[in-house]
């Protein structure tokens, strides 16, 4: 497949992970059961080099189409950031899902402004913080979040394609 930039990929991200997803487990498999030495090193000089073609304001799928998950510190944070009390946080906006977790009760994610802006920015969740989770150490163990997340961010798509380049299994 003929690279495209970033922002050609994201109409479409869904269709071209869902193409990629064969391939890309069967990939994280191998790499999953003997995870190369270097597999940190060179993610994070992916994730480095594909987020300086990325532009998060100008896409932000992650805050339209996905929650994060909201811990006690984070939902204290974005509450006092907000002036509120931390229940009246939850009854407005989150709910526990399946896994017992807080998550956002709707898509987009209420926090997000029509300029792709986030008005709790300086307090936003911690999984907002580390999204899409390329930048960080033992990536082996993400595995399963990292190929749910190239149906999401057209550069966790790219860092994957391209760690394949460089990283064959």
């Amino acid at each position: 497949m003929k690279a495209k930039n970033l922002a050609e990929i994201l109409p479409d991200i869904k269709a071209l992970a869902k193409q990629e997803r064969k391939t890309n487990r069967k990939y994280f498999a191998r790499i999953g059961k003997r995870p190369p030495r270097e597999l940190d090193a060179t993610v994070s000089a992916l994730h480095e080099e594909v987020f300086k073609e990325m532009d998060c304001l100008a896409c932000a799928n992650c805050c339209k189409t996905t929650s994060p998950i909201f811990r006690d510190v984070d939902i204290e944070r974005v509450a006092r950031h907000l002036g509120v009390r931390p229940a009246e946080l939850v009854d407005q906006h989150l709910h526990l899902d399946e896994d017992g977790d807080y998550v956002l009760n709707s898509s987009p994610c209420p926090f997000l402004g029509d300029d792709n802006y986030c008005s709790i920015y300086e307090a936003r969740p911690r999984a907002c913080r580390e999204y899409p989770h390329t930048d960080r150490k033992n990536f082996h163990q993400i595995l399963d979040l990292t190929l749910k997340n190239t149906s999401v961010c057209p550069a966790t798509f790219r860092i994957v394609q391209r760690l394949r380049e460089v990283l064959p299994g």
